[in-house]
């Protein structure tokens, strides 16, 4: 991964020796190193607030006055910090169309992405600093005598730092940076006065951004200024779109998001990889294809506490693909199945995705988590079947079943593999919310890194700490500004229209499955899973609630189907990831990665038009703690 101090500057080039600059870049360093402090304190804080809540409850019987309240604002600085680290590192989520480009082309494409980048990112936040103003003057109060505005402060200071930052990566050189500092500029004045968009045509400045994101500017810009600009538009100033954004970040259930990360970034340190693919390999090598077996069942494993099927391939590839190739399965096979394999967790619990889509579609987290069980090993299933067959094929020889070998595996990740029995013994035996369950997960992973295995160090903390902060903050960002996209398409009554139309051309209800399935499979080639589920699931919920598609059921299908856009060429999110990180062609990947995609692609047509996959375990759910 980028090493979180790869890109401090602001507007310096590398290449300047004067001594103005060094002291430009110094101080950019100590603003870059006081941000990753003060984002690991509120990662920390949040986890040690909800530890003491876990403790203190059961002994006392009541809890820490205001520490939920502030747990959700903790969330928003870590998103907001997150995502200025992620803009410092060139690390906020894109289509990455642009990088396809060479020479003038990628310069061009970047300068635009900039400038269009800046200019959003400065609407943003005189929005937010307008936001920030109104509840200071309405003087709400959290917890414990401190103002919202307080904790709101955050919005601007996070937008603004995002849109020097882009202003700073448009180029190596200053012709690049003063174009994008003309359009933060132009954003300034804008947010300052809304009014000179009014009345204008909403669609032309959604075109302007959906050429901008082809250029490679951040969907966070794309989505947030789409939100922006089509408010503008319709005379509605830009601190609405905040308004919506603070609403999303200080959710009750999203401080989930960013404690599951950790533990997932945490885990991935050290010896874990190595200590599970033992195990697995001791457990499966004898069944053809074992070894192959074992990276699809610790690919899942991963993915399912990162939430991320790319932070597993980049954490796990180099350990997996040399295990492969020297127990003799096929260079093509074994790029294929790391690639397909790593998305195969995100319907198993606890995964990040099923509790998103539980708190956009308003259902109860346990049901959703329960109903992608049967799913998730159904897929797991036929990734397993897939590299029983490739080990077959390439002639790998089997090893015998030991007992001892096995056995001493088994103690050796014995912390590890009671991971999930104390996760998911925790929230569905009832005795830690979700949140609470995700805080749990990073002290337990935490202590066995530390004090256990000592596979991190305290000197490993911070930049752990930092990363998992800049990768998560970059997600939630996206989510941030969705929230006030999915605000504007209920205004205009967009949900309604559809399910108008729908109801109109679409009168079967297998029929509007296949539809689903092909629009969700384009929609995971685009845009990554957190911020479609903000965009689109509020608009097909009230059309599948129309045919009498259970929630539940629909929410698998769209973790399904968005598993298989990620590998869908020939813009598949995990294919760009899988050609970085394994240095190979990304026309290579896609044919390696092809066999494994149909097979899913079987796997999520079951889940489809087989709803008791996904129901058949409801009855077992009790009540969200």
């Amino acid at each position: 991964m980028t090493s979180p101090n790869a890109s401090a500057t602001l507007f310096v080039p590398a290449s300047s020796g004067s001594n103005g600059s060094s002291r430009i870049r110094a101080i950019a360093s100590a603003i870059g190193t006081g941000e990753e402090l003060l984002a690991a304190a509120a990662l920390a804080a949040m986890v040690l607030l909800l530890l003491i809540e876990i403790v203190v409850r059961p002994w006392s019987g009541y809890a820490i006055p205001g520490s939920q309240v502030f747990v959700r604002q903790l969330t928003m600085w870590v998103a907001l910090l997150g995502a200025a680290l992620a803009a410092r590192d060139g690390r906020l989520l894109g289509l990455a169309t642009g990088s396809l480009l060479r020479g003038r082309g990628q310069r061009f494409c970047d300068i635009t992405s900039a400038t269009v980048s800046a200019a959003v990112a400065a609407v943003l936040c005189v929005g937010a600093v307008t936001l920030v103003l109104d509840e200071r003057i309405m003087g709400t109060r959290l917890a414990a005598g401190v103002q919202a505005w307080m904790s709101q402060i955050v919005l601007p200071a996070g937008f603004a730092l995002i849109a020097l930052r882009l202003v700073g990566r448009a180029s190596p050189g200053w012709t690049g940076r003063s174009v994008a500092a003309a359009g933060l500029l132009l954003g300034l004045t804008i947010g300052l006065r809304p009014s000179l968009l009014e009345g204008s045509p909403g669609w032309m400045w959604v075109l302007l951004l959906a050429g901008a994101g082809a250029a490679g500017a951040p969907i966070m810009i794309v989505l947030g200024g789409a939100a922006v600009f089509l408010f503008m538009s319709a005379g509605i100033p830009p601190p609405t779109v905040l308004a919506s954004a603070y609403e999303l970040t200080t959710h009750p259930t999203l401080p989930a998001l960013p404690l599951f990360t950790l533990g997932g970034f945490l885990l991935a340190e050290g010896g874990t990889p190595g200590r599970l693919l033992r195990l697995f390999r001791a457990l499966f090598g004898w069944i053809p294809g074992g070894t192959a077996i074992a990276c699809v069942i610790l690919s899942a494993f991963f993915t399912i506490f990162t939430g991320g099927s790319g932070v597993t391939i980049l954490a796990l590839g180099g350990l997996l693909l040399p295990a492969l190739l020297k127990d003799g399965y096929g260079d093509r096979f074994s790029l294929g199945l790391l690639t397909g394999s790593a998305a195969l967790g995100l319907l198993l619990p606890p995964a990040l995705p099923l509790i998103l889509f539980a708190i956009v579609a308003e259902i109860s987290v346990s049901e959703m988590m329960v109903g992608g069980i049967l799913p998730g090993l159904l897929l797991i299933g036929l990734g397993a079947a897939h590299a029983v067959r490739g080990g077959a094929v390439a002639g790998v020889r089997r090893s015998r079943f030991d007992l001892r070998e096995a056995g001493r595996a088994l103690w050796q990740g014995k912390w590890e593999i009671l991971l999930p029995v104390v996760v998911l013994g925790a929230f569905f035996g009832g005795y830690a919310t979700i949140v609470e369950t995700a805080a749990i997960t990073a002290i337990y992973v935490l202590v066995v890194q530390l004090a256990v295995h000592r596979d991190v160090s305290a000197k490993d903390i911070r930049r752990v700490f930092a990363e998992s902060v800049a990768v998560m903050g970059g997600v939630l960002v996206i989510l941030a500004v969705a929230k006030g996209l999915s605000a504007y398409f209920v205004d205009a009554g967009l949900p309604a229209l559809l399910i108008e139309w729908s109801q109109l051309y679409v009168r079967d209800k297998y029929v509007f499955l296949l539809a689903l399935n092909l629009f969700l499979v384009a929609v995971g080639c685009v845009m990554d899973i957190f911020s479609a589920t903000f965009v689109v699931v509020p608009l097909i919920v009230p059309i599948a609630a129309a045919f009498g598609i259970h929630p539940v059921h629909l929410g698998v299908i769209f973790i399904a189907n968005l598993e298989l856009g990620y590998l869908t060429p020939p813009v598949g999110l995990n294919l760009f990831l899988s050609s970085y990180r394994f240095k190979r062609p990304l026309l290579e990947v896609c044919r390696a990665s092809i066999p494994l995609l149909l097979i899913l692609a079987i796997g999520v047509l079951l889940i489809t038009y087989v709803p008791w996959l996904s129901t058949a375990l409801l009855p077992l759910v009790r009540e969200d703690p």
